[in-house]
């Protein structure tokens, strides 16, 4: 007999990688090609030495290591190197003590914080409270909307404006309901930042609505332009929000410093919040090991890695990104490490290419590996605007990509 479980656990939808592993059961690669996979985001450069080698002196060092039980809110050493890299990378100021909280990663805080932010209370005044989240989207922020009883509505991306959210589709009877905005800059998977009046807009609505602002900025450190992107905590500053009301910001080691395993990241923002967040992460045991922290503040304090990481990036999709564009509507994205493209109309579909096809019968005949874009998106307001794209990551070395690539140009011209 199957026991009783948290009924909303049924609301949930399938993740992304299991939609395409049904999608693709019964296709047989072409054996005369190695596979190359471009569907899973997961970084592949080497990681650094300078974190290998503290991760190792941590692990034997007497006084921590994996001897001791380490504190949810962290130690101080690593808070401060966080608060130091806030201070370099965006030249704002935050309280170490009170406003930066160590979390396992940028995923599970993204969906912890749902858990912090919904009152339960609100369900039993009124219609379920509203989590806002771009679309296309990090499957997260749809889960931990529907884990904390409220309802996902979703915000669609412009094409036309190189796939911002278009914040102003979102109606006033939503906004007046909804308790928890996520943010992403720069975007998974359109590679969107959003721009000072993009940020000012949210503010003003959070001002009037009273929701918080949840900004994953877990791939500001991969960009392209000679200007960094934008975070929440600097904009929010540059308009003389300097105490961060309603806004938390979140980010990582992965994709930063090569470092997905480590499990490493922070957030920062309205001190009140880091408080209620600390309290819920002391019951949900999410502390760090002090190793990994020690690993951590060390990954924080160095810049050169991060510069050298940036720049194999850069010339990768320097010599992709126009290769693909012979064949395909793509651009080169203002950040991070993915291509969303547009499948091209012979592929089939009701509105252009079909992406689920389009990924099917590459791998069939080219042995490669894509995300279809409906996969990473919801039918809302009549549209899947991730329907008749392809997410690629651009996470493997350079050679690799390159071949992806002339793979597909084959493919689509054949």
């Amino acid at each position: 007999m199957v026991p009783d479980v948290n009924p909303l656990l049924q609301r949930l939808q399938p993740y992304p990688f299991e939609r395409l592993r049904t999608l693709l059961a019964g296709v047989t690669p072409n054996p005369a090609l190695r596979p190359i996979n471009l569907g899973i985001g997961e970084p592949r450069h080497p990681t650094p030495a300078v974190l290998k080698d503290a991760l190792h002196a941590a692990i034997d060092d007497p006084a921590g290591g994996l001897s001791a039980y380490p504190a949810t809110a962290g130690t101080p050493a690593l808070r401060t190197a966080c608060a130091d890299w806030l201070r370099r990378r965006y030249g704002i100021a935050v309280d170490a003590a009170t406003q930066v909280l160590p979390t396992l990663g940028s995923r599970e805080a993204l969906f912890a914080l749902a858990q912090v932010v919904i009152d339960p209370r609100a369900f039993a005044r009124g219609p379920e409270p509203v989590v806002v989240c771009p679309n296309p989207f990090y499957q997260i922020y749809e889960g931990a909307a529907l884990l904390a009883g409220a309802t996902p509505w979703y915000a669609p991306s412009d094409p036309a404006r190189n796939f911002a959210v278009d914040w102003d589709s979102v109606p006033d009877a939503v906004w007046a309901r909804t308790r928890l905005v996520y943010a992403c800059s720069p975007g998974n998977p359109t590679g969107a930042v959003m721009s000072l009046a993009e940020w000012q807009r949210l503010f003003e609505l959070s001002d009037r609505h009273g929701f918080v602002i949840a900004s994953d900025e877990c791939y500001s450190e991969i960009y392209f332009r000679d200007e960094p992107p934008l975070g929440a905590l600097q904009a929010a500053a540059a308009l003389g929000r300097s105490d961060f009301r309603r806004l938390i910001m979140l980010t990582s080691l992965s994709k930063r410093s090569n470092a997905p395993g480590l499990r490493s990241g922070f957030v920062a923002g309205d001190a009140a919040l880091i408080r209620a967040f600390t309290l819920y992460r002391t019951y949900h045991g999410s502390a760090m090991s002090v190793a990994v922290q020690q690993a951590s503040a060390a990954a924080w304090a160095d810049e050169a890695h991060v510069t050298a990481n940036r720049e194999q990036y850069r010339a990768k999709f320097a010599q992709v990104t126009p290769r693909l564009a012979e064949v395909m509507d793509v651009r080169l994205p203002d950040a991070g490490f993915y291509l969303w493209a547009r499948v091209p109309p012979r592929f089939g579909g009701r509105e252009g290419g079909s992406d689920t096809d389009f990924a099917r019968d590459l791998l069939a005949q080219y042995n490669v590996t894509v995300l279809p874009g409906s996969y990473l998106a919801r039918e809302a307001q009549g549209v899947n605007p991730g329907a008749g794209r392809i997410r690629m990551a651009l996470v493997a070395e350079v050679d690799e990509c390159l071949e992806a690539a002339e793979r597909i140009v084959r493919f689509i011209r054949g």
